[in-house]
């Protein structure tokens, strides 16, 4: 009874409690249960602590009479075990108790831990849960997946695994005495739940793969998975078995994983469908790949050195002690010169991370600097790009508009977008909002949520004006939407930006922008690419992408894949506009929505 998605049931051996993962609060997956039965629920803190002390009184006195016995008494006991006949085995059936009537208003939340919980297991009470960590959540925290304890009522958190080796697929054995779990590296642990005592079991096994018969079965269970998951039934009016028999044989003679996954792939290709593919494979061939390391840097060879032309921002040329200048000639990398024949960048072979000494020219002085390259410059390289956006929308617009990139459709992007919008829009009568270039995601309807907020009231607080009867109209555009609402608000008229590199949910974002009116839409017309897709696990590791849901625009009825959202205006961006310091795209979108300020 729960828009959220809901997922992993898991009984409490006891038979008192459902637990199962729920992305209800937050975003994030936590550890949920049902009570089963409404006398349980219906119990008091103080009823379950007095529960709670008396079965520990009662554990204490019996814990003297269990250490008096004869040791062989146990495995008498044993004995008499495994002689119980078969047909017993129904009394061991426990018989669970279940009030159906309103249960979605016995819910207990058990864990709020940052980033989402994975795994996780009863013990055979149903008094403590072990749970890991599974994965980096909606904020993205960078978290190892541990192993953890806690009561059922949130209480007594305890880390029981803190090493970073990420345990799972945990098992909790029929008798309650022990938990297992799988960590990295095949590692085999065992937890006693009496003492929450780990170990580390020896685990020794050896496996022989046919690969040819492997491949079948990968083939085979993938398209199976396709065949009925695939979004449209039809496949797009393609014979789906046909194309797997006519594959099949050229994958039967793949004699390389990646030759296999091409051949899968190239079957998949004549569907003419996005979302779609083979990934992730074990490659057995080892490879070697040698990076440069990265300054930040456009020049030129000369007789003196390598003259600097263009400095990435926020890069270590900028960073240096002292930093480089544009004009400045770079005469030696760690004594290496520099000569006019000189492959400048094979001097930074290798040198990611770690410092190198740079001797430059700067007019008549030689200077020397201690620079550490990085490996990548994506991020510096895109916030100089959009910056230089925020730029020509200033000198475009004299001033009067904001400027913001959306660079993809997920949760970091969307943070960036809340403190842009206020940012971006501080002292100004427009935004702009830029979708070029946006991989795709799924929080468009976050950016819609807060692009459609209408305004209902407006407030006035003490000390904003002496005459309120006389003044309140003077704050009609006045209202706490930062205190009232989930999201930022934008409030002013916007105009948004498409383009042929727009994929996926950038795609969606552009077809609603328009659709529901919220301004017009600039560029070029988008990829046309949009499935929702999941995946489905292989045999050996991989798994095949799984396009499960199809889009179509509500007003229209068109769908989505193979169809772009096409602007309003058409226009195109040249050639190397970037580097000419041009944008024809913004400015159109600029004096479009300068019309509609003024």
């Amino acid at each position: 009874m729960h828009p959220r998605s809901d997922g992993h049931p898991v009984w409490s051996p006891d038979g008192s409690k459902l637990g199962f993962l729920s992305e209800r609060n937050n975003g994030d997956s936590d550890v949920w249960f049902v009570w089963l039965k409404k006398s349980d629920w219906q119990k008091t803190d103080e009823q379950w602590a007095r529960e709670r002390k008396e079965k520990d009184d009662k554990e204490k006195k019996e814990s003297p009479e269990k250490e008096s016995k004869d040791p062989t008494e146990g495995e008498e006991e044993k004995d008499k075990e495994e002689e119980i006949p078969e047909a017993a085995e129904d009394k061991r059936i426990k018989l669970v108790e279940i009030d159906v009537e309103r249960m979605y208003q016995r819910l207990v939340q058990v864990t709020s831990q940052p980033g989402n919980e994975g795994d996780f297991a009863f013990d055979k009470e149903g008094e403590f849960i072990y749970f890991t960590i599974g994965s980096p959540g909606r904020q993205n925290y960078k978290l190892d997946r541990n192993l953890y304890k806690v009561r059922w009522d949130g209480e007594d958190l305890e880390q029981l695994v803190g090493d970073g080796s990420a345990p799972g697929n945990l098992q909790l054995t029929e008798n309650g005495d022990f938990l297992y779990a799988l960590a990295k590296g095949g590692q085999l642990r065992q937890l006693a739940t009496k003492s929450d005592k780990i170990e580390k079991l020896s685990v020794s096994s050896q496996i022989q793969v046919r690969s040819a018969e492997e491949n079948e079965q990968i083939y085979h269970e993938a398209w199976r998975a396709l065949n009925k998951g695939f979004y449209d039934p039809q496949f797009h009016g393609y014979d789906f078995e046909a194309l797997r028999d006519k594959y099949l044989p050229l994958a039967r003679k793949a004699s390389t994983p990646e030759d296999f996954q091409f051949t899968f792939n190239l079957m998949l290709g004549q569907l003419n469908a996005s979302h779609m593919g083979m990934r992730d494979i074990e490659n057995p061939k080892d490879t070697q790949t040698q990076k440069s390391g990265l300054i930040g840097i456009e020049g030129f060879n000369t007789v003196d050195g390598f003259e600097i032309v263009h400095i990435v921002p926020n890069s270590p040329l900028v960073e240096g002690a002292p930093p480089l200048e544009v004009g400045d000639i770079i005469q030696a990398i760690d004594q290496n010169r520099v000569s006019l024949d000189t492959n400048f960048f094979s001097l930074l072979m290798n040198r990611a991370d770690n410092p190198v000494l740079i001797e430059f020219i700067r007019g008549k002085e030689t200077l020397e600097s201690i620079l550490w390259p990085t490996n990548s410059l994506a991020s510096e390289n895109y916030d100089a790009w959009v910056e230089g956006r925020r730029e020509l929308v200033d000198e475009y617009s004299a001033g009067k508009l904001g400027y913001l990139h959306i660079q993809g459709m997920n949760w970091d992007s969307f943070e960036r977008f809340e403190t842009e919008l206020v940012a971006a829009g501080h002292g100004k009568e427009g935004i702009v909002i830029d979708v070029r270039y946006n991989g795709g995601g799924w929080t468009t309807d976050y950016l819609m949520a807060v692009l459609n907020v209408k305004q209902h009231s407006y407030t006035i607080p003490r000390g904003a004006t002496s005459d309120l009867e006389a003044e309140h109209r003077n704050f009609k555009n006045n209202y706490p939407f930062g205190e009232r609402l989930p999201f930022p608000f934008l409030g002013k008229p916007s105009i948004a930006i498409c383009n042929e590199n727009s994929y996926s949910n950038a795609e969606i974002f552009s077809h609603a922008y328009k659709g529901l009116k919220l301004g017009k839409l600039v560029g070029q017309p988008t990829f046309g690419a949009v499935i929702s897709t999941g995946s489905y696990d292989l045999l050996d590791g991989s798994y095949v992408r799984m396009p499960l849901r199809a889009w179509y625009v509500k007003d229209t009825g068109m769908g989505m894949e193979h169809n772009p959202a096409v602007p309003h205006i058409l226009v195109e961006n040249p050639p190397a506009y970037k580097a000419r310091g041009v944008d024809p795209q913004l400015k159109r979108a600029v004096s479009e929505l300068l019309k509609q300020v003024d």
